[in-house]
């Protein structure tokens, strides 16, 4: 995990310094705001985005004719009558019925391919198992399935790809630079996308892709600084302050897969014993769950849902388990101390012992910044939708049904 952030950006809610910024970068940002100020806040005037964002009223009437003509916002159908006299403002709100993105998720297990409207909510998704790890295999089968969604969806009209996945990515090469549980090394994942959809494929990983997602869609959007840490079968971290998620070189920030854990036991494939991702990813939790006789197979879902069905044995594993992530959340907020921690964990996401465990082990002096992922069961397709609308939103005026 990088030890120093970049600095912190513009808030959403105002326009960069002019001099600190050339005119087309001051253009985007200010772009950015208003159309955010719209996700965050519509039905909303255009008053109201002037004021929040500091630009002059006539830039924001300016900037919402050019998204009323991309398609990207409406007016809403109530004007609402101001306090004086005059015409009534009539606020305007995202148009989340005409476009969508197309979001993929690697996994080790499946690959999901979904689609996400511009408020980052699943409009369809479709899980596609592994026969075989190997990547132009892979690939192909995601590219087809997410090109099968589309064809589902003629009302729609995609705007371009998103794909995430865990382990090395790097953002700008749109390269799985090494992913080892998939045996994954340098595979371009751009490529099989844009030749099946035709659409712009934006690639980066999943932790930094939710990172993203919840200062867009949830409630960390409001928090100046963000820490969030995946805990799947893969186990990494991502770090955003102010507008920023910190990438690092060849975008290899938040690789925390080695972190040793006081006490550990699992051998890793590195050679060495206790590393973080080898004690606490879902393939060590399934494993320990055949040892006590909870489950059978290698499903996650199927220790929370014996622990549902009363089994103290499976209920023991996860909470044990959700602790241990609360103690390794804990080593990163000493280290970068954000102001919100967001945690995608399955007993986290679906038990409150779990929860409980997970803020105990990061301290009652911090265990109220610590919250769940906001997406739920959906986070995986999620994770995949925000590379594109992360893109969207960063540069909105760059919008056009024929991709951004």
């Amino acid at each position: 995990m990088p030890r120093t952030a970049a600095p912190p950006a513009p808030s959403r809610t105002q326009s960069a310094s002019p001099s600190a910024v050339s005119p087309s970068s001051r253009r985007r940002t200010s772009a950015s705001v208003v159309l955010r100020s719209v996700l965050d806040h519509g039905p909303v005037a255009r008053s109201t985005i002037a004021r929040l964002t500091g630009l002059s009223p006539a830039s924001v009437t300016d900037y919402c004719a050019r998204f009323t003509e991309l398609g990207l916002i409406r007016e809403a159908s109530a004007p609402r009558r101001s306090n004086g006299v005059g015409r009534p403002h009539v606020p305007v709100d995202l148009d989340a019925s005409r476009f969508v993105v197309g979001g993929v998720h690697v996994a080790v297990p499946y690959t999901t391919v979904a689609l996400l409207d511009l408020r980052g909510r699943v409009v369809a998704r479709r899980e596609l198992k592994h026969g075989r790890t190997d990547p132009g295999r892979v690939l192909a089968r995601a590219a087809d399935g997410l090109a099968g969604l589309l064809a589902g969806a003629p009302g729609c009209r995609p705007l371009g790809v998103g794909v995430a996945a865990g382990g090395w990515v790097d953002r700008e090469s749109g390269t799985v630079v090494e992913h080892p549980l998939l045996g994954w090394r340098d595979v371009a994942v751009r490529e099989p996308f844009a030749e099946r959809t035709g659409l712009p494929v934006h690639v980066d990983g999943h932790a930094r892709a939710l990172v993203n997602a919840e200062r867009l869609f949830g409630p960390a959007r409001q928090s100046r600084s963000v820490l969030h840490l995946f805990v799947g079968n893969v186990v990494d971290a991502a770090f955003a302050t102010g507008d920023e998620v910190h990438h690092g070189p060849r975008s290899q920030a938040g690789a925390i897969a080695h972190l040793p854990v006081p006490g550990g036991t699992e051998p890793c494939d590195c050679g060495h014993v206790g590393c973080l991702q080898a004690e606490l990813s879902e393939r060590t939790l399934c494993r320990r769950a055949r040892e006590a006789g909870v489950v059978e197979g290698v499903n996650p879902l199927q220790v929370v849902a014996a622990a549902a069905a009363g089994d103290a044995r499976a209920v023991r594993l996860l909470v044990e388990r959700a602790g241990a992530v609360g103690r390794a959340a804990r080593l990163l907020l000493d280290v970068l101390n954000p102001e919100t921690v967001v945690v995608t964990e399955i007993g986290v996401m679906h038990r409150e012992d779990c929860l409980r465990a997970l803020r105990a082990g990061v301290g009652d002096a911090r265990a109220a910044s610590v919250v769940p992922t906001s997406f739920g069961d959906s986070v995986l397709a999620v994770a995949g939708g925000a590379v594109a609308l992360d893109v969207l939103y960063r540069d909105p005026l760059a919008a056009s049904p024929h991709g951004i």
